[in-house]
């Protein structure tokens, strides 16, 4: 895809931000970081009222839910079966 050169400004605080970003070694240089962040809220934007509302009903059910005696590696198989089970 063709690149676009822009020239941005950012506060010395972003500025250290994008440069922590780096140095995780994720991030090659700093437009890797700004292009991930646009492609973040590309998605976001993309996310239909329906979806924000069925995602936010799912955490108020499991909050109400109470705490669980499932270790981690139990409730993640659960899940996969459950996606297993409604993609088949």
């Amino acid at each position: 895809m063709p690149m676009v050169k822009k020239n941005i400004s950012v506060t010395d605080q972003q500025d250290g931000w994008i440069k922590a970003q780096i140095e995780t070694g994720y991030f090659g240089n700093e437009s890797e970081v700004v292009r991930e962040l646009i492609r973040e809220r590309q998605i976001r934007e993309q996310e239909t009222p329906a979806e924000i509302e069925a995602i936010r009903a799912a955490l108020i059910k499991g909050e109400q839910s109470g705490f669980s005696d499932h270790t981690l590696d139990k409730i993640w198989e659960e899940a996969r079966q459950r996606h297993r089970a409604k993609h088949a």
